[in-house]
């Protein structure tokens, strides 16, 4: 018997409904129609129905990955933005190298990293700031990087840089926003693909109204059929040109904020920093449970979207999406382009109820 789940909205709020298939008596019946009925015909007509449906409904991520319960340990890669530093002048540093990672419950991934992660370190400036930035190229093939920050010439900093050589430059954070940064070396897709991306959040000049912030980067893994001797999959280039990504994931892991929910207080303002690393699937960011109270589409600070449900952040691209959470309860986050959500870009906001205590203390993002 087939059958599935989802969520309706009504006049009363979320409920599940139920689906099946007919009865095999049913499609018989069907299919009869118009035709003479002879004694089979009709003895099928008036069989018995199928023993009631047991399987439990799914629960309220719409069956896209499980979720955690009270007791579920923080996530594997901590969402939570971390203050800006107060220093105006910032020395950032990163290492390129190639490391296996975890992308999903026991798949490990022969990945390309900035700092040895996927994504690479969240970095979080002030408008205004300076970044003194190094390049160091620890793998052995040529990397790169692109920071959609910056407005610098790229034919003079978004250079290659050799095996174990470096690259210096530095640039203004001029304009406020949810950027993101990658290695531009070609092919990009394959380099994104493999690892090399991560977000940069620059506040403006007048902070924004305080709030719990996090920072969640989508991205797409396409893997090869079989794992490698080490048992690491790597990158399928066919299925990256195909647009058929295994895995679509929330900073690195499939469903990981799902099995691992973050604790939020129920009307309390989040702030949610989307970056879309792609590299080719939009993001159709949506809270179940939620609407957006503003959007500042693309990081722009000037006429924000309000009252909203689901906004598309394109490829490359990052949003500011504001929300508060009216009660206690579970409120799942996803692309809405549920093909992409079934593979992990899922994850739950869990508005404790007051006196509920979080199990475990929570970690931010830091650099």
């Amino acid at each position: 018997m087939s059958h599935g789940f989802w969520l309706a909205a009504g006049s009363a709020g979320l409920f599940l409904v139920a689906c099946r298939s007919p009865a095999p008596s049913d499609r018989a019946a069907h299919s009869n129609a118009g035709e003479s009925r002879g004694p089979a015909n009709q003895e099928q007509a008036t069989s018995p129905q199928a023993e009631p449906d047991t399987v439990p409904p799914a629960d309220v991520s719409h069956g896209e990955a499980p979720i955690g319960g009270p007791q579920a340990e923080p996530a594997p890669v901590a969402a939570r933005l971390a203050p800006a530093e107060q220093t105006r002048f910032r020395k950032i540093r990163l290492e390129v190298s190639h490391a296996a990672v975890t992308i999903a419950p026991g798949v490990r991934y022969s990945a390309w990293t900035f700092g040895g992660t996927v994504p690479g370190p969240t970095l979080h400036l002030r408008l205004g700031d300076t970044v003194d930035f190094t390049l160091v190229n620890r793998a052995n093939i040529p990397h790169s990087m692109d920071f959609h920050a910056a407005e610098i010439a790229p034919s003079k900093y978004y250079v290659n840089v050799l095996p174990g050589d470096s690259l210096h430059y530095r640039f203004v954070a001029r304009v406020p926003g949810a950027f993101m940064y990658h290695c531009g070396t070609a092919p990009a897709a394959m380099h994104i693909a493999n690892g090399m991306y991560g977000a940069l959040i620059v506040d403006p000049v007048v902070p924004r109204p305080k709030a719990r912030e996090f920072v969640f980067v989508q991205s797409e893994f396409y893997l090869t059929p079989k794992p490698a001797a080490d048992g690491t999959r790597g990158l399928d280039w066919e299925r990256l040109l195909s647009l058929a990504p295994d895995h679509v994931v929330f900073n690195g892991r499939a469903g990981q904020y799902a099995a691992h929910p973050i604790n939020v207080s129920p009307n309390q303002l989040l702030r949610l920093y989307v970056i879309n690393a792609g590299p080719n699937r939009i993001s159709s960011f949506h809270v179940v449970g939620g609407i957006f109270q503003r959007v500042f589409q693309d990081g722009s600070q000037t006429s924000p979207l309000a009252g909203v449900q689901t906004v598309n952040v394109p490829v490359g691209g990052g949003s500011i999406f504001e929300v508060r959470l009216r009660e206690p309860g579970d409120y799942p986050f996803v692309t809405h382009a549920f093909a992409d959500a079934t593979k992990g870009a899922v994850g739950v906001l869990r508005a404790l109820a007051p006196g509920e205590k979080p199990s475990e203390p929570e970690r931010a993002m830091t650099h």
